[in-house]
């Protein structure tokens, strides 16, 4: 979702004059909340309401962008479809990644914002050119962020290493925000006890709130996260660790550099497209990286 914000945000600008609803789970407004004037925010809980009442409640349409294509958005496509909306859904590359992650082939994939600017500009209607705007050094942020955790375990840093991480930075005069969810604040939180100038945000802040702290931060250093997507989001450089995923899988943050992401050349890599994958020799060899390594990586083309 954080990846297609820059899209929309695109699609809008290019667009004056097109009205742009987007259709979402609500706990995914604040995304969305600085967006041109032109887009429309609808938030729905499909714990509350079935599909067929959020597709009755959805009035027509001329162009429909299918930015996720698994049967709940082809139900609203077909509905859509229907009552003379253009339908066009995204192609995510299965395939290919499945190739990847099998090591037949070692290319970089399409990113996903470039997927999802495919979409839009097969509908032949409204068109968009995205390009990234490097906005030059940030000189008057002085914060070092760092999001230590992932949704699976081939994506998370060890945490005895990335604890020396902070302690580096931490010796070294740095003012370390630490993030994380409300799961992850008991080890955040001894962190910030433990070290000098560090402070853990983790589980403290609604998902708007969290932005403006990350708008603050010269650097993060993140995984391949959702916190990587929503530091890219606020123009914030981001130092990612990458282990069992890739970069080549099309998901790195939005603006960011390649040479900013630390990962081990292996042939085992990447293995997975999402890093739920158990790692076969069950030492996640790949995140085998020195806390200096990173440290150092923060250092280069500081912001």
């Amino acid at each position: 979702m954080a990846l297609l914000v820059p899209v929309v945000c695109a699609l809008a600008t290019q667009n004056p004059n097109l009205q742009i609803t987007l259709l979402s789970q609500q706990r995914m407004a604040d995304l969305f909340a600085d967006l041109p004037a032109n887009v429309h925010f609808q938030g729905v809980d499909l714990k509350k309401k079935s599909l067929r009442t959020i597709v009755s409640e959805l009035g027509h349409y001329d162009f429909v962008a299918d930015m996720h294509s698994v049967w709940r958005s082809w139900y609203i496509d077909l509905h859509m479809w229907l009552r003379g909306a253009k339908i066009a859904v995204i192609h995510k590359g299965r395939w290919s990644k499945w190739l990847l992650t099998h090591g037949f082939i070692h290319r970089p994939l399409t990113s996903t914002p470039q997927r999802y600017q495919n979409v839009i500009n097969s509908l032949h209607g409204p068109i968009i050119d995205l390009q990234w705007t490097d906005n030059g050094p940030i000189t008057t942020r002085q914060k070092c962020g760092i999001a230590p955790f992932a949704a699976h375990p081939g994506k998370i840093y060890p945490l005895e290493r990335m604890e020396q991480v902070v302690r580096l930075l931490s010796e070294q005069g740095e003012q370390v925000v630490l993030f994380g969810g409300k799961g992850d604040a008991n080890v955040l939180d001894t962190w910030a006890k433990k070290y000098k100038n560090v402070t853990s945000v983790a589980g403290k802040y609604s998902l708007h709130e969290e932005l403006e702290q990350m708008r603050s931060l010269r650097v993060m250093v993140s995984m391949d996260s959702a916190n990587m997507h929503l530091a890219s989001l606020v123009g914030t450089r981001v130092v990612s660790i990458w282990g069992a995923t890739h970069p080549h899988l099309g998901f790195l943050g939005y603006g960011q550099k390649t040479t900013d992401c630390v990962q081990r050349d292996l042939p085992c890599r990447p293995c997975s497209t999402y890093g739920k994958k158990k790692c076969k020799y069950g030492d996640y060899r790949c995140m085998d990286i020195a806390p200096e390594e990173i440290v150092a990586r923060i250092k280069q083309n500081n912001q």
